[in-house]
């Protein structure tokens, strides 16, 4: 599937949505749960559930983003299922410190 900033992801496995805020170029497997995740107006939506190996979950308001940080998704709605890129789990992207205002 392309994805472009901007672009809104649903699992088909579990609640989870998400919002492309930074994706690269082309083809790409954003999976939720395991499971290639859709286009919310997608008519085909799963009610399976989550596979074991990729049931860490995603929690609402975190930034989850690539080993390369080439894709970079904000979650919406939290779900059992963990976002990765094809195989490749997604991590919480880290908030930059802000400076001391001393």
């Amino acid at each position: 599937m392309e994805i472009r900033a901007g672009s809104r992801l649903k699992s088909t496995v579990c609640s989870t949505e998400v919002i492309a805020v930074k994706a690269p170029d082309g083809e790409i497997d954003v999976r939720c749960g395991g499971v290639t995740m859709s286009d919310p107006s997608s008519p085909n939506m799963g009610n399976g559930a989550p596979l074991e190996e990729a049931d860490g979950g995603s929690l609402m308001g975190k930034r989850y983003v690539s080993s390369d940080e080439t894709l970079e998704l904000l979650c919406t709605k939290p779900g059992a299922g963990s976002l990765s890129l094809g195989d490749s789990l997604l991590t919480i992207k880290e908030s930059k410190p802000l400076p001391a205002s001393d």
